[in-house]
């Protein structure tokens, strides 16, 4: 009998999954500077998004992506858990702002697609320089703010 089939899958705490990503400890110095280094210089637009703000990945990965992973395919999961970070970050838009506020769901729902597409077509661009992989990263995501801002309610 294999017994590895019937031990739980332990979850990683905060402070792991960021050591994790980071490669420093949450708060350590360094950790903002090795989080956009990692991020910025990231080989694909998915790993630009695991290094990217570990601490809200982790909240986001732990109560809206494997939850809704449960029932729905991994990329209509993904999606999901991008536009209710887009919708998050509207809310707060919409109560500093004191207005209605609709950029970053739109956004974030292309971001989130992009991740996806680039994923099942195997985009990668590891072999390039990390500056040149760092324009990548941030020309999809100035790319996915234009075409946003373009359909913004």
């Amino acid at each position: 009998m294999n017994n590895r089939r019937y031990i739980k899958k332990q979850k990683l705490t905060l402070a792991q999954y960021v050591q994790r990503r980071n490669g420093v400890p949450l708060g350590a110095p360094g950790a903002l500077k090795n989080m956009f280094n990692r991020s910025l210089g990231a080989g694909s637009f998915a790993k630009f998004w695991q290094y990217w703000n570990p601490v809200f990945g982790y909240y986001l990965g732990s109560y809206i992506y494997a939850p809704l992973k449960r029932w729905l395919p991994p990329a209509i999961a993904l999606i999901i858990t991008f536009v209710a970070c887009g919708a998050l970050h509207d809310a707060v838009a919409i109560m500093l702002r004191g207005s209605m506020v609709f950029l970053f769901t739109p956004w974030f729902l292309l971001m989130g697609t992009g991740v996806v597409i680039g994923h099942a077509v195997q985009f990668d661009y590891s072999e390039h320089s990390w500056f040149v992989r760092a324009l990548i990263n941030i020309g999809y995501v100035g790319v996915c703010l234009v075409f946003a801002l373009m359909v913004k309610v």
